[in-house]
């Protein structure tokens, strides 16, 4: 048995298709007829682009707009001067040929990429080797198997599935898949989801391990893929097959349902989005709200900072699509380590602690004026929340909430229709704030906890590097007692708190996070039924009982097994 990170539930058993990419290898040659290998790499570019808006089509037929959006980024890195220009200009002046200088050129923006501390910015550094090994496949002459041709039930076993290759799996064949490498947040992940394959991603060695015909079981429940199984196994997970699909079964009939727990305490439960195509999901899962709407997307794959039109256009029909339920949208999150080309953001040592979010919104307070601007004018159409993110100071809150009230007087003035019932609140991720949530929440309308940052900061932990990532402890007591006096001093001066990080869909976090009185969870889409469904099973006053034992705990190892040990054993009732 392997395990790797469960990217997309479900359980699939099927034979093993080895999907492996053609050889790309490349020597350095020296040419003489420069304007000749400046032609092969135009005409390599062409074709590349023609079976790239093939396969955006294909996406978008298939996936939906969002995901058809991903090649149409693609598409611009092949048109993107700052990408293709060095190329030629390699050519030009070192007289090499086109494949080394692609390959040379190409790998310095994907190591670019990958240093980077944003787990979203290093998947970029896969968009751009997506694209450019297409490009190289044409000049090599080579071809790049179409997984669309599949016409018998497989599990694909690759090193990788670039976004391109993902788009074009069949669901009716490809009945789940198991990568080397990869992370939730990898467009491989996020697709796998969206067609409801199951997959289980970063096994480090599936491919040396699996040989082709091979019947293999992916588990994307808890990550475990298990090569040529016994007849026990797969029994067993036949049987966890069918017992899965009537839980979901189960969890359907919650879709219209108010989230309560078993004695009758009522949380909300939210979807956090990226993009207003992603409203669908958060109705179709029932979501009760958006609880955090990213809207750095906006301004990411473009050449320059997206327009008040364009803003208020993308919130209006997100508050729209929304139908009344409340949506939080997070002010511009970038900066630092998420670099905007256009921008030209000086390079920082520590970008994760630098300039960034709130800090440089009330730096640079034309962009920010803008959003907040859109977001006023958006906000008849809806139940809209603002909140700002990376506060560390009550200074900065301030600032940032005395600037939205100015846009506000200046639009009312100007003969704009606002709406007066609008919420402003925090994030809440930074371990000062969350210690001095006391006094913020006299000020704030909410919190929303954001775990992902806040665990990072309190433990002092980069979770994306391997050798220390055992320290990226959700459960750990000193996160626990952080997450508790937020939800104390909030509900000290009446405010509500929600959580926005992963933590808030955890299942084993769910029964601590209730008995601490969180108001609101916000989560991935397709979390939410099961997140209602447990919550529905758990009895509020009596998990409140186990706080004090929790927090007194030496580490999260205990408080896991312990929660882990009342929950399911007695199948999430207390």
């Amino acid at each position: 048995m392997i395990t790797g990170i469960a990217a997309s539930t479900g359980i699939s058993i099927a034979k093993a298709y080895l999907f492996e990419q053609p050889n790309l290898n490349v020597e350095k040659k020296l040419i003489e007829n420069v304007e000749l290998e400046i032609d092969r790499l135009e005409k390599a570019l062409d074709q590349a682009k023609q079976e790239l808006i093939q396969i955006k089509d294909h996406a978008l037929k298939e996936l939906g707009q969002d995901k058809a959006d991903i090649f149409a980024a693609h598409l611009l890195v092949l048109s993107d001067p700052e990408l293709i220009n060095p190329i030629k200009e390699k050519i030009q002046m070192e007289k090499v040929n086109a494949e080394f200088s692609l390959k040379e050129v190409s790998a310095l923006f994907i190591v670019m990429f990958e240093q980077m501390d944003n787990e979203y910015m290093k998947e970029r550094a896969a968009d751009i080797r997506d694209v450019t090994n297409r490009v190289q496949a044409h000049l090599l002459g080579v071809t790049i198997p179409n997984l669309n041709l599949i016409n018998e039930e497989v599990i694909i076993i690759a090193e990788d599935l670039t976004p391109s290759d993902t788009a074009q799996l069949n669901r009716q064949f490809v009945k789940g898949f198991t990568t080397n490498i990869g992370g939730r947040t990898s467009h491989s992940a996020i697709m796998a989801r969206s067609l409801e394959i199951p997959a289980v991603v970063g096994t480090k060695n599936v491919t040396k391990l699996v040989k082709p015909g091979d019947l293999v079981i992916v588990d994307g429940l808890d990550g475990k893929v298990i090569i040529n199984p016994s007849t026990e196994e797969i029994d067993h997970y036949n049987e966890k097959k069918v017992s899965l699909e009537k839980e979901k079964q189960e969890w359907a009939k919650l879709k219209n349902s108010a989230t309560v727990s078993l004695d009758g305490e009522h949380v909300e439960l939210a979807a956090n989005i990226g993009t207003p195509n992603d409203v669908q999901g958060v109705l179709n899962n029932g979501g009760e709200g958006v609880g955090l709407y990213r809207t750095e997307f906006l301004y990411m794959g473009r050449e320059q900072l997206p327009t008040e039109e364009e803003q208020f256009v993308a919130y209006k029909t997100v508050l729209e699509n929304m139908q009344g339920k409340p949506v939080v949208v997070r002010t511009l999150d970038i900066g630092g380590d998420k670099e905007l080309p256009y921008l030209h953001f000086p390079k920082e040592m520590n970008p994760f602690l630098g300039y960034r979010a709130i800090r440089l919104c009330l730096d640079q307070q034309e962009i920010f004026r803008t959003q907040l601007r859109a977001l006023l004018r958006a906000s008849t159409y809806g139940h809209l929340k603002i909140m700002f993110p990376m506060i560390a100071t009550l200074e900065e809150f301030l600032e940032a909430k005395s600037i939205l009230l100015e846009e506000k007087e200046l639009l009312v003035s100007q003969g704009e229709e606002v709406s007066s019932t609008i919420e402003v609140g925090m994030m809440v991720e930074i371990p000062a704030t969350a210690i001095m949530a006391d006094q913020f929440a006299k000020e704030v309308d909410f919190f929303s906890i954001g775990t992902n940052d806040l665990i990072q900061y309190t433990m002092a932990v980069d979770r994306m590097n391997e050798q220390v990532a055992y320290l990226y402890q959700p459960y750990h007591p000193a996160i626990l007692r952080l997450v508790k006096m937020v939800v104390d001093a909030a509900h000290k001066e009446g405010k509500w708190v929600g959580m926005c990080g992963e933590m808030a869909g955890d299942q084993t976090a769910i029964p601590i996070l209730l008995a601490m009185g969180l108001d609101e969870f916000s989560m991935s889409a397709s979390s939410i039924l099961p997140a209602r469904s447990l919550i529905s099973k758990l009895n509020k006053k009596e998990l409140e009982d186990l706080i004090p034992t929790l927090l007194s705990f030496k580490s999260g190892a205990e408080v896991e097994s312990y929660i882990k040990s009342i929950v399911l054993n007695n199948d999430g009732k207390l």
